[in-house]
């Protein structure tokens, strides 16, 4: 299905029929990715008495209770509630339903740009620079959504185990320079836009959505981050309708 669509005077023509899926399936009981060695994403037919829910062993119906830690097992989106003292929930903070975005692909690499805390030897970065090189010519209405493939982009990311390999993350700079071009969505194919263990300090989190201590910023609310996607090597980098 082919439309037209007008978002804030951006007129789009959009094939609905050639979208492209981002988000890594959740297997439960099967191949998925994790962060932090948490427990895996799993399913389990519901027993009571005589009761099981599973037709495969003559329940009547098939009624499954599921453990799942969403920020560790796979493609998760987060708002500001991720990092507040204040609950806030990302039903009410994503209002957007469709967001003209632009894919880029990155190859992280050793800086001299900041982060805090210091960097290791063998971090590797999304750095301000290659962002610059990517973005300076894109049109800033399809920067309300900016879509990052890391590379290389193996199929492993499917399936990674993050304690066994480092991913990257973003210097200051580089989440600065995000903050300032006024991208609200911001999607990403690495578990966290910071360092994994980085004393607690969230620098690239607090950069975007403006914030200190955990405290609430409701001018920010309604940006988010969504950590673990894949994006195939099949979808060129470019201008795309996100929903």
């Amino acid at each position: 299905m082919i439309a037209k669509i007008e978002i804030k005077g951006l007129i789009l023509e959009v094939d609905f029929s050639k979208a492209h899926d981002i988000s890594i399936p959740l297997i439960f009981n099967g191949s998925q990715p994790n962060t932090y060695n948490v427990n895996k994403a799993v399913s389990q037919a519901y027993r009571d008495g005589q009761f099981i829910g599973d037709t495969r062993k003559d329940g009547p119906c098939n009624f499954e209770t599921y453990s799942l830690t969403p920020h560790c097992n796979g493609t998760h989106t987060e708002c500001i509630g991720h990092i507040t003292k204040e609950r806030v929930d990302i039903l009410s903070s994503l209002k957007d339903l469709m967001i003209p975005s632009h894919l880029i692909s990155i190859n992280p690499e050793s800086t001299i740009e900041s982060y805090n805390p210091e960097l290791n030897k063998e971090d590797l970065l999304i750095s301000k620079e290659r962002l610059v090189e990517k973005l300076k010519n894109v049109p800033k209405k399809f920067l309300e959504g900016l879509i990052i493939r890391t590379l290389p982009n193996n199929q492993s990311k499917k399936s990674q185990n993050y304690m066994e390999v480092k991913p990257p993350f973003f210097s200051i700079d580089a989440m600065e320079y995000i903050k300032d071009l006024g991208v609200k969505h911001l999607l990403v194919d690495t578990p966290s836009v910071d360092r994994l263990f980085d004393d607690g300090i969230l620098s690239s989190h607090n950069i975007f959505w403006h914030t200190t201590d955990k405290e609430y910023n409701p001018k920010t609310r309604n940006k988010t981050i969504t950590e673990m996607i894949f994006v195939d090597d099949n979808i060129p980098d470019g201008n795309y309708l996100l929903t």
